[in-house]
């Protein structure tokens, strides 16, 4: 793998728990923010939108059934310096919003979320 690759939930989507009720993922929201206000990070980053309903087969095959939520950063590396890394296998991955933003910032010279 060459470049981080970010997971987030296709939006708008039902959940059959709360019939007639349209959603969003607020975290994956953020992420979408977070890429529209640096364009660039597509050129860094592959960003790949799943749909919401689980088994989430893209995440199942990488990281396992028990690491389905998303937003979720999947690192090329072993992800030094980033905190939050979690690994399954031989990938490493950061699944903990707050954690996924200083990983972008710190990896790909992104303005730091203020605290």
């Amino acid at each position: 793998m060459l470049n981080d690759r970010l997971f987030l939930l296709n939006a708008p989507f039902e959940d059959p728990a709360y019939p007639g009720t349209v959603f969003y993922c607020e975290h994956c929201l953020l992420m979408e923010g977070l890429i529209a206000g640096w364009p660039e990070l597509n050129q860094h980053v592959d960003i790949q939108r799943i749909d919401w309903p689980r088994p989430r087969p893209e995440l199942v095959d990488l990281l396992g059934s028990e690491n389905q939520s998303c937003p979720v950063l999947v690192l090329s590396d072993n992800g030094e310096g980033c905190s939050g890394v979690q690994v399954h296998g031989d990938v490493f991955f950061i699944n903990e919003k707050d954690a996924i933003l200083q990983a972008l910032a710190h990896r790909h010279r992104l303005p730091a979320p203020h605290p």
